[in-house]
């Protein structure tokens, strides 16, 4: 099967697996978007970009088993159960086993901030990052310690200043 297919697979499949919730699939299809513009702003190999709009489609597919086994949405519980919900549809549609590892480790990390190795890994947490600081209504002040702690690449950077730093924007997100 050809990446094409295999992407337009899985989103599809992430469509169909939160089409219950409009707020998830408009989340996941936010990070994907920037999680493609960082990456290519990045200049990142195309393998290593195929991953990553994968692994930005599938990052959140933790929460449906978690609030089912823990009544919770928490990190935690994405990271720990994510890999497992994720792993039987990346075989079905014909990921290679370095692939799915791959995947399957971001997914299992993304909400870690410490130690982050890999160019992969560090857009796919600024992308959820931008996303997340408007959805939750996170305040400039967290924004800035972000910007601070995790933020690394140029163009990951860019978009947060853009978005959430910039001194003409309010401290209102949904400003």
């Amino acid at each position: 099967m050809d990446r094409h297919t295999q992407f337009t697979c899985i989103m599809n499949e992430m469509i169909h697996y939160y089409s219950s919730s409009v707020r998830r699939v408009n989340h996941f299809l936010k990070v994907w978007a920037f999680t493609r513009q960082i990456a290519l702003c990045e200049h990142v190999s195309e393998d290593t970009r195929f991953i990553l709009e994968i692994t930005a489609l599938m990052h959140d597919i933790g929460i449906k088993p978690s609030e089912e086994k823990y009544q919770s949405s928490a990190g935690r519980y994405q990271e720990l159960e994510g890999p497992a919900a994720a792993r039987p549809i990346l075989e079905k549609y014909g990921f290679s086993i370095a692939q799915t590892e791959r995947i399957c480790y971001l997914i299992a990390h993304h909400h870690t901030y410490t130690d982050i190795e890999g160019i992969d890994y560090q857009i796919l947490v600024e992308a959820d990052f931008l996303v997340n600081l408007y959805e939750e209504g996170l305040s400039r002040k967290t924004a800035e310690h972000v910007r601070r702690q995790v933020f690394r690449t140029a163009e990951g950077i860019r978009c947060l200043e853009t978005l959430y730093l910039n001194s003409d924007k309010s401290e209102d997100p949904t400003a």
